[in-house]
């Protein structure tokens, strides 16, 4: 069943594919011909997150994990081979970039964590880039599990019934921000034009609200 689901799922893009076929979402999903693909077994630091450089200032790691990614996939020959569903609806998958593991190369080049708390494909290659410190290992740095769960104890206090996802109605489309989005204090809910909050990810993609792409 799993090579099938693999078989069906998995989409190709030529070099010369147009920038609506592949859109880099964060440093750990793409969008791939209308597929949102969750990179399986990594976990980058989010958009708006900060790592520590070894002098104990700050750096944008989380845009920078974007910047990669699009090094990686835009003007490549992606395909993406689903291994199963999270629980907010999208495909885990291990891409390839031009014969390239995607997954492994953000981990490799220090943009990314192996997710150990789920499976330990990449363990090994992170412990790697850790000893040579690279990326946001040059020290050490909050978790983006961490992160998340940081941002979100903070927003669920102060949002409607404890739902800190902010569902916005713009120029493009419909958009959902987590409480660790860059944008969400920007983000005003008007709920007479259809705006709304939602208590996770998953009730707002199957509500038709997708996440903002922040690539080029």
């Amino acid at each position: 069943m799993k090579a099938l689901f693999a078989a069906v799922c998995a989409v190709a893009v030529s070099p010369q594919a147009l920038a609506a076929d592949i859109r880099v979402i964060d440093g750990d999903t793409i969008e791939l011909n209308g597929i949102t693909y969750r990179l399986h077994g990594i976990d980058a630091p989010e958009v708006g997150q900060s790592c520590k450089t070894s002098r104990g200032s700050n750096w944008a790691c989380g845009k920078a994990a974007v910047e990669v990614m699009e090094d990686l996939v835009l003007g490549a020959s992606v395909i993406c081979e689903p291994r199963e569903e999270d629980g907010y609806g999208r495909t885990l998958a291990v891409c390839n970039a031009d014969g390239t593991d995607i997954n492994a190369e953000m981990v490799r080049r220090g943009y990314a964590w192996a997710f150990r708390r789920y499976v330990m494909d990449y363990a090994a290659l992170e412990d790697q880039t850790r000893a040579a410190r690279l990326g946001v290992w040059e020290a050490e740095s909050q978790t983006p599990w961490d992160y998340r769960a940081q941002k979100w104890s903070v927003a669920e206090q102060q949002a409607p019934d404890g739902c800190p996802i902010k569902g916005n109605i713009s120029s493009n489309g419909r958009i959902y921000h987590a409480p660790w989005s860059p944008w969400y204090s920007r983000t005003k809910i008007t709920v007479s034009k259809g705006e709304r909050w939602f208590c996770n990810e998953a009730e707002a993609l199957q509500a038709g609200w997708r996440a903002p792409f922040w690539g080029r």
